[in-house]
């Protein structure tokens, strides 16, 4: 392999992703193998910061594409400009965090420029000049190889907290603004409007999640408006998501939910983990009244440490987790809270 290596900030309204330092490790990593500069595209609307950022996380060279037409993410004109751009400076490697935009983009460029891209990589190393990454296939369940043996550039995302962020030094490199194309955009963002509050489920060390379970608490009496089994269903369900969420806040962590549990109607979309929702890769997963079905175990396969709680010692999720508790989540999840509310203090 022989070449520059560029890494993709992604951001939202000028608010970079996490997973975006830490593809500037990966990015490190890459330009050391080829003797090649390792360099970030940064693109937006009054986003210097952003490149400035990139140079203290080990960038060599910012390419800055600054211009109102970027305030909003777009993709089709977003990766119209990456392709321009990848283009002309003739990169080996493109390294992107991965988010839901970015997917799209890395996508839409391979497209662009008739070449390979390895999605959701967790680990990878260098074979024959080539990059050999590893990414999980069949739910999780097993662990591929990938290689892109000819085209390049070679285009990758990188799952996020699967690889650490290096230590941010002072930036010896330069920004270098381009002139922006003008690229059609076939959408438009209207608004943005706030999924949730507290901490975000794909960048969380830690996650506190709550499944079917969560509603089996026949102790609670609903009050008397409440009188529809499904809505008194619902009802129990949320006084188990108020525990779950109890515990999160103790432990700086995030809100998540199984599959069931969102179609349900106990909690939004927007907390939903698994392979129809949020990937995640944090340090601790406790899971809450989750069985384990395929679905959910794809999206938190690859954390750190699981902890289950759950009353049934045969669900599936007991074969994953490291440690098990086999007993009724009301019991527990207050149990723990108060534990680490008095380790914490």
């Amino acid at each position: 392999m022989a070449g520059d290596v560029f890494v993709y900030v992604d951001h939202l309204t000028g608010q970079a992703s996490p997973a975006s330092w830490e593809a500037f490790g990966v990015g490190k990593q890459l330009a050391q193998a080829s003797g090649g500069k390792l360099k970030a595209i940064v693109l937006g609307q009054g986003v210097e910061a952003l490149a400035q950022t990139a140079l203290s996380y080990g960038a060599d060279e910012a390419l800055l594409g600054d211009h109102a037409s970027l305030k909003d993410f777009s993709p089709e004109r977003f990766a119209g400009i990456l392709s321009q751009l990848v283009r002309g400076a003739s990169p080996d490697v493109v390294v992107f965090p991965t988010s839901g935009r970015t997917r799209e983009l890395a996508g839409m460029i391979a497209v662009d420029l008739d070449t390979g891209m390895i999605p959701d990589i967790i680990a990878f190393e260098m074979k024959d000049g080539a990059i050999l990454a590893t990414r999980p296939i069949y739910a999780g369940k097993l662990m591929a190889k990938v290689i892109i043996p000819e085209r390049r550039p070679q285009l990758l995302t990188i799952r996020a907290r699967a690889f650490p962020v290096p230590q941010a030094e002072a930036g010896g490199g330069q920004i270098t603004r381009f002139e922006v194309p003008e690229v059609e955009a076939l959408s438009e963002v209207l608004a943005y409007k706030e999924a949730g509050g507290g901490v975000s489920l794909t960048d969380a060390g830690i996650i506190v999640s709550g499944g079917r379970g969560v509603s089996n608490n026949p102790k609670l009496s609903p009050p008397a408006e409440v009188s529809d089994p499904k809505e008194q269903e619902i009802w129990r369900a949320r006084q188990g998501f108020a525990l779950i969420g109890e515990l999160a806040r103790v432990l700086g962590g995030a809100v998540g939910a199984s599959r069931a549990a969102v179609d349900s109607g106990y909690i939004p979309y927007a907390q939903q983990v698994g392979q129809t929702g949020k990937v995640v890769s944090p340090d601790l997963y406790i899971a809450c009244g989750i069985s384990g079905a395929i679905q959910h175990l794809a999206g938190m396969r690859t954390s750190k440490t699981i902890l289950a709680i759950n009353k049934d010692s045969d669900a599936p999720i007991f074969k994953l987790a490291r440690f098990g508790v086999v007993g009724d989540l009301y019991d527990v999840v207050p149990a723990l809270t108060k534990a680490f509310k008095e380790r914490v203090s």
